[in-house]
């Protein structure tokens, strides 16, 4: 028999690891298997509920890690169909939870529901697991400031360049990953060489405009760096949106190569400077200001 929670754990922040941690100590507690049991791709993305604005925290691979590092022992992705969708409660729980994998305790967090019957009160759906011999186990919300944390909330923090409070919430760094792509090579000629990412997920929220303190990952070696998100105004009258990283005291030839960048803190908007020199001399302030509190721990 396994003890399992569910749902989409988008982020897999606080408030996703308070459910988690009890979902490890339940499982640990009654001599059973902890396991996760999801779904792919996001509902909305099925369903076209808005699918065109939809992007996402995690990639698939990237919340399966975050979960098993929390002590969880299985992570399962259900395929979300629209058949799927239709499911009400008492059929998710029995078909699924139940018969195919063996769940007798069901974990879920203070506002958790399931089924093509969510807008139900939570009380019926455990009253439903009741019913079908579930045993189940709800974990009150977590706060930070006296606000309930949520995945919408941190994805709306992201895109308005809010990445300190969206790493207190997340409990750990956004992390942005893809591969060195090559550019204009216009950084290199100012003295300031980049590496210009292209994600390799497109669905994951990418900061606002801004420039951003950041550590970067390249090479097996962890750097601090800066990362600049926009259409790079000063030198392009009608740029892309590009992912820019300059990598401190690093100037090695990575086009090819995998990058991983953390978004720390947000340095400054993205402005338009009145000359290639004023913007040099900026962005060198914007290194000694990344070093600095990078360094200092922030």
């Amino acid at each position: 028999m396994v003890v399992a929670a569910t749902g989409f754990f988008d982020g897999v922040h606080l408030g996703h690891r308070k459910v988690l941690r009890s979902l490890c100590e339940t499982a640990s507690r009654e001599g059973k298997k902890s396991c996760v049991i999801s779904f792919w791709p996001h509902p909305r993305s099925v369903l076209q509920q808005q699918a065109y604005d939809l992007r996402l925290l995690n990639s698939l691979d990237e919340k399966k890690s975050l979960i098993k590092a929390i002590g969880v022992d299985d992570f399962i992705a259900i395929p979300f169909t629209k058949e799927f969708s239709r499911l009400t409660t008492k059929e998710f729980l029995l078909e699924y939870l139940i018969s195919k994998y063996g769940v007798s305790t069901l974990v879920i967090g203070y506002d958790h529901r399931l089924g093509s019957n969510v807008s139900e009160p939570q009380s019926a759906m455990i009253s439903t697991a009741h019913e079908l011999g579930l045993n189940i186990v709800r974990v009150e919300e977590f706060l930070v400031d006296n606000n309930i944390i949520s995945s919408t909330k941190i994805r709306k923090m992201l895109q308005q360049t809010d990445v300190y409070d969206a790493a207190r919430y997340l409990g750990y760094n956004y992390t942005l990953r893809g591969a060195v792509v090559s550019g204009n090579r216009l950084g290199r000629t100012m003295g300031f060489p980049t590496a210009n990412m292209q994600l390799y997920d497109p669905l994951k929220v990418v900061p606002g405009d801004g420039v951003y303190g950041v550590y970067v990952t390249v090479l097996g070696r962890r750097y601090m760096g800066i990362t600049n998100i926009g259409v790079r105004p000063t030198v392009a009258a009608h740029g892309e949106r590009t992912i820019e990283t300059n990598i401190l005291g690093f100037d090695e030839d990575i086009y090819g190569l995998d990058i991983t960048v953390e978004f720390v803190f947000k340095i400054r908007d993205e402005i338009k400077f009145a000359s290639v020199n004023e913007l040099q001399s900026e962005l060198e302030r914007n290194k000694a200001l990344a070093a600095e509190k990078l360094e200092a721990g922030l």
